[in-house]
């Protein structure tokens, strides 16, 4: 049986426009990010004479939709471009750039036209965060959508039954692995202690995947007079939100409590292990997670990773992890706070690459309009009032 290649489609209320995209997850791999392509089928007879265009955004969206007030929207567009595709001002040989575009054009026929994007290198990946339980509405995220409209010209205000909006992710997965593993490594020194204590938390890899285990080897060397006592290890989400200015939030996403001790004169080398996972997180609002297209579950939002020469223009959020150990040094007068810290990346695995075929055949997955019960938002991300 030939691989079959599933090809998304979605058609506007008014049959007039209907986009078909082979994929809706486009990867940042760092130096390059895959570019958005697809096709747009248009009825002449429906379009009485209109334009279509497409659009892409990046939309940074910082409060709810039922908050917007007196005209001002808590949204941002971090990047918006728009190309019009009928009547198609280069040639179709021009703008198709993929075999699955070349695939679709044959299909669909003489009606048929290829877009096509290229992101640029200073946005950020698909992100939202966690709402509380009693949160509703769209929530604050980074968002990444392909709109189709027809009009006179494409400033003119779009008509909400002649237009199709299509969620898309901008992802990255985990790099190559590298053999380094990360170690931190300090000496602390007291009042009225002629020696240090020594401690040194090291990791077996620096990169770990959503779901796996954190396993943290402790080394702590007491040869000071201070007893070191209230052990305790979290895994930390730092969330950078980049916009007007540069706000962070810290989070522990797992702790690990202990009631190991080190008294003066001792030492002591053990492994704990931390489950930094959404499950157990489902609770908690304001974690960022990685962005979801429909009603699909998801993850932990993964770190990102931007290019050093991009970094200062970035927007949006920006998200790593460290693990944090913690413990008190307790002597006769004082006692003193002691924190190591170390960071890692939390990732997807990079999958497999796909088989490119010449005989895979396409199927078509329709994205219906009913929503889901219990489930505020349709298939699309639409609101109620926007479908």
């Amino acid at each position: 049986m030939s691989p079959k290649h599933i090809v998304f489609k979605k058609v506007s209320h008014d049959k007039s426009v209907t986009v078909y995209m082979a994929k809706r997850d486009f990867v940042d791999h760092c130096d390059f990010v895959d570019p958005v392509d697809g096709v747009i089928l248009i009825d002449p007879l429906q379009l009485q004479g209109r334009k279509v265009y497409v659009m892409l955004s990046c939309t940074f969206r910082y409060g709810r939709q039922d908050m917007d007030v007196m005209g001002v929207a808590f949204r941002r567009d971090l990047f918006l471009v728009t190309r019009q595709v009928y009547p198609e001002l280069q040639d179709k040989d021009t703008l198709t750039h993929t075999k699955i575009q070349k695939k679709l054009l044959q299909k669909l026929g003489d009606n048929a036209f290829p877009f096509f994007f290229e992101f640029p290198d200073n946005l950020p990946c698909s992100v939202t965060m966690q709402p509380g339980p009693l949160d509703v509405g769209k929530k604050c995220a980074v968002e990444f959508e392909v709109k189709a409209f027809c009009g006179e010209n494409r400033d003119e205000k779009i008509n909400k039954q002649s237009s199709v909006r299509l969620s898309i992710r901008k992802i990255q997965f985990s790099p190559a692995l590298s053999d380094v593993a990360p170690v931190a490594e300090t000496t602390f020194e007291f009042l009225m202690s002629e020696n240090p204590l020594h401690v040194k938390m090291s990791l077996p890899k620096e990169t770990f995947y959503h779901g796996e285990p954190v396993k943290v080897n402790v080394d702590i060397t007491n040869s000071s007079s201070r007893n070191i006592k209230n052990i305790s290890l979290s895994v930390e989400q730092v969330t950078n939100v980049v916009l007007y200015s540069n706000d962070k939030y810290v989070k522990s996403v797992a702790i690990e409590e202990t009631e190991d001790t080190v008294p003066a004169g001792t030492s002591l080398r053990t492994d704990y292990t931390l489950f930094p996972v959404l499950a157990y997180n489902r609770e908690r609002r304001g974690l960022a997670l990685d962005g979801r297209l429909k009603h699909e579950d998801t993850n932990l939002a993964s770190s990102s990773i931007v290019k050093q020469d991009v970094l200062m223009d970035v927007q949006g959020i920006l998200v790593s992890y460290k693990v944090v150990l913690r413990m008190i040094a307790c002597g006769t007068l004082t006692s003193s706070d002691v924190c190591v810290e170390l960071p890692f990346k939390l990732m997807n695995p990079n999958p497999e690459p796909a088989k490119d075929s010449e005989t895979e055949d396409m199927v078509f997955e329709e994205f219906k309009r009913a929503y889901l019960k219990g489930v505020v938002y349709g298939d699309d991300d639409e609101s109620p009032t926007e479908a």
